[in-house]
């Protein structure tokens, strides 16, 4: 078998940054430390902190008053700033800046009256956060039907965000249907989709063309991820989204010779090495990794595990 390693894959720097927050809090303050949902969408990597003494919570109210709060890479809204100030919580914000710069877009524009569209997924942790920064100015679309279907108040006054994590191709042809729709829409100063994102499209977009098939760690939940698996589908090649070696079928791999494998922002490497060592189990392997696009993105720890200490 030959397996083609994509570089980049894996983690990007904020979802280092996230990790490091949670493990960097449990070191200086013990457990437990709280976190708001998942830190990042890998269930791999939350139950490994969760062993470490990290509790995972879906709601502000089940966290004690006075204690440390986290709040994951994909932002929420002030709302949740607010509860945790009037319980005395001392709120750690892991919210990846990429996500943040969105954040800052929105308030932005809704201070100039703008009705904001926001393109991204309806529930996504990600999508709900922004939202909250700006609620009377943000409609969401996902789709290009979603675009048809929309009305504003004032179609010279509209500018358009993005979740970062999206797929680049789709994510042009939604914003195409806005500019047609609304030519004087407003963009952000820079492309929301984060550097991570598009580095790993563009990666397996390139790879996915040399083998028989397209294996993607990542978790069912990591937008990014998915998405990695739907353009090699969308483009003809057969590709699963899997969350470690354990996911693979024997019946995928009849015929194939050879396999792009790759990895999500949010998947750990230990993963992708169990994926390797399977295929290592089951006869000779050659590997390759291939890099196509140098990353060196690194991000500052937030002042607020300082504060703390």
């Amino acid at each position: 078998m030959r397996i083609i390693l994509a570089r980049p894959r894996g983690f990007c720097a904020g979802v280092e940054r996230a990790i490091r927050c949670v493990e960097e809090a449990l070191n200086r303050f013990g457990a437990p430390v709280y976190v708001l949902h998942d830190i990042v969408h890998n269930a791999h990597v939350v139950e490994e902190l969760r062993r470490k003494g990290a509790v995972f919570v879906g709601d502000v109210s089940e966290v004690p008053e006075g204690a440390h709060l986290l709040f994951s890479a994909h932002g929420v809204g002030p709302d949740l700033y607010e509860i945790a100030k009037q319980r005395n919580m001392h709120v750690i914000d892991a919210t990846c800046p990429l996500v943040e710069k969105v954040h800052n877009e929105a308030r932005r524009f809704a201070s100039k009256g703008f009705t904001i569209i926001l393109i991204g997924e309806e529930g996504h942790d990600e999508t709900v956060g922004t939202m909250g920064w700006a609620p009377d100015h943000i409609r969401r679309v996902f789709t290009l039907d979603d675009v048809e279907a929309l009305t504003v108040e004032d179609p010279e006054k509209v500018a358009y965000i993005t979740q970062t994590t999206l797929s680049v191709e789709e994510c042009a042809r939604v914003i195409e249907a806005l500019k047609k729709k609304f030519p004087k829409i407003q963009a952000p100063p820079k492309a929301d989709i984060c550097y991570a994102t598009s580095n790993r499209q563009a990666a397996v977009n390139m790879l996915a063309p040399m083998a028989d098939l397209v294996l993607v760690v990542g978790d069912r939940a990591s937008a990014n991820s998915n998405r990695l698996a739907e353009i090699c589908r969308a483009n003809g090649k057969p590709a699963y989204l899997i969350s470690d070696a354990s996911a693979i079928q024997p019946e995928w791999l009849e015929g194939v010779n050879s396999i792009v494998l790759t990895a999500g922002a949010s998947a750990p490497e230990a993963l992708v090495q169990g994926v390797v060592a399977y295929f290592r189990s089951r006869g000779p392997v050659e590997v390759e990794e291939h890099t196509l696009i140098p990353e060196n993105v690194h991000f500052n720890l937030p002042r607020e595990i300082n504060l703390f200490s």
